[in-house]
């Protein structure tokens, strides 16, 4: 029941005489005849929003280290461990990477993941963007896990979609994020960067605009004025009727302008160059970290990215004396953002890549392909955090405690979203049902 507790507020009144809480009360027990899009807009014009579940998901292209991340093992031989050493974390106990003091100091606020298995062995994003392996999948495909959330739970306001990506079309296309799968066009995410938005042209706004933040706001305005003026939303398809609304109201776009934080906020989550990949992955770009936080605060449930490249064959210590420090300093400031504005308990946070890497150091300075355990961090959604989950043998090559599965991850976080496993099917093309994971796999108790 939706109850909003406290006295009147008699400069929130309906021309009826009933404030906006009275409503709201009201509603709880009955509705009394208003749709979602009336109380949306009772917040609206009170100055405040309804509250929504979020997800980011940060996929880590190629595979990162685990053993020179969250699992440090020191009492390994020579030729596995490294030369990293670990250091405490504001958690008695815990301990991380030399090389990652930003996450040692909020450690009370993240769950490393010490023990994932089940992963595939192929450099593909559709693990953990899925949850499901890329064989004997159902007609049409699986789905992504922002589709499902897109499916199931639409759009929050008319003006920002349910799913954004911000992933980078990367030359190896595996690391590419997958469609909805059998859910159809219609639960794609929208997406400001990639191929799809040559397709995106409207009265001469194209989406290459919207990199360029500041030249959007006059021509938006005028555009939004043409439309009012000239009924052309009139006659479009729902699917056309969604873009275009997303496209005439201020929400998305004012959230993909980073010219509206300040300086210092900007400067907390890093710079990089976002236009150059690296490797055959993704650009290394922090910003887009603080994009996913403005984005979930405007109302979109499931932001993915995808960022930078973590195949490191030959030189694994020295890239990541360059990778770490710029992945912590946008990850720290994203979780500590969602803390200071009160979205810790509503936004989920996760990072994670396709697979481990190898215990032995091979000849050229770098760790090859394991797919027998990796790792993975989580953060926010009202997750118990401060703890690790899972442990790793002396070579940190198999799993010796808790192994957990790339599903009870994705399991946990539809709980997080309030999508309920139990009830809730999906059907493909043909109309057979298909659970969102696997039948058993339950989210992870430890977190709930």
């Amino acid at each position: 029941m939706l109850s909003i507790l406290g006295k009147p507020d008699r400069r929130q009144r309906l021309c009826n005489g009933i404030s906006r809480r009275d409503v709201l009360r009201i509603g709880g027990l009955g509705m009394g005849g208003l749709t979602l899009p009336q109380l949306l807009q009772l917040e609206s014009q009170a100055g405040e929003r309804l509250s929504h579940k979020a997800v980011i998901m940060i996929y880590m292209c190629g595979g990162p280290p685990h053993q020179d991340m969250y699992d440090i093992k020191v009492d390994a031989p020579q030729e596995m461990r490294g030369p990293f050493q670990p250091i405490s974390t504001n958690v008695p106990g815990i301990q991380i990477s030399e090389h990652l003091p930003r996450m040692a100091k909020i450690m009370d606020k993240l769950v490393p993941i010490r023990s994932m298995v089940g992963a595939n062995g192929a450099h593909y994003s559709h693990q953990c963007m899925t949850g499901h392996h890329n064989r004997e999948t159902p007609a049409g495909g699986w789905p992504h896990f922002g589709s499902v959330a897109s499916h199931y739970q639409g759009s929050v306001n008319r003006g920002t979609p349910p799913f954004v990506s911000l992933c980078y079309t990367t030359k190896h296309q595996p690391y590419n994020e997958p469609g909805p799968g059998f859910l159809g066009l219609g639960q794609s995410s929208f997406r400001p960067k990639g191929p799809g938005r040559d397709d995106l042209i409207l009265q001469g706004i194209t989406a290459d605009r919207l990199a360029d933040r500041s030249r959007l706001l006059t021509s938006f305005d005028s555009f939004r004025r043409d439309v009012d003026t000239t009924g052309k939303m009139e006659g479009m398809d729902s699917f056309t009727e969604q873009a275009m609304g997303i496209l005439t109201s201020p929400e998305l776009f004012n959230a993909l302008d980073l010219s509206k934080e300040d300086a210092e906020t900007r400067e907390r989550y890093g710079t990089d160059d976002e236009t150059k990949p690296k490797g055959d992955g993704a650009p290394r770009a922090p910003q887009n970290f603080l994009v996913a936080r403005r984005l979930v605060e405007a109302g979109v449930r499931v932001v993915t990215i995808n960022y930078s490249f973590w195949d490191w064959h030959g030189g694994n210590f020295s890239n990541a004396r360059q990778e770490f420090p710029v992945f912590e300093k946008a990850l720290t400031a994203l979780v500590e953002d969602l803390h200071a504005r009160g979205l810790d308990k509503d936004v989920s946070v996760v990072a994670w890549g396709e697979f481990g890497r190898t215990p032995k150091i091979n000849k050229n300075s770098g760790r090859d392909h394991w797919p027998r355990v990796s790792s993975a961090l989580l953060a926010g959604g009202g997750m118990r955090t401060g703890q690790v989950i899972g442990a790793t043998d002396r070579t940190g090559g198999e799993a010796a405690d808790r192994p957990v599965t790339f599903q009870e991850v994705m399991a946990t976080l539809y709980h997080n979203l309030g999508v309920n496993l139990d009830s809730q099917r999906l059907f493909d093309f043909r109309g057979r049902p298909y659970p969102m994971v696997d039948p058993g796999v339950k989210p992870l108790p430890e977190l709930i």
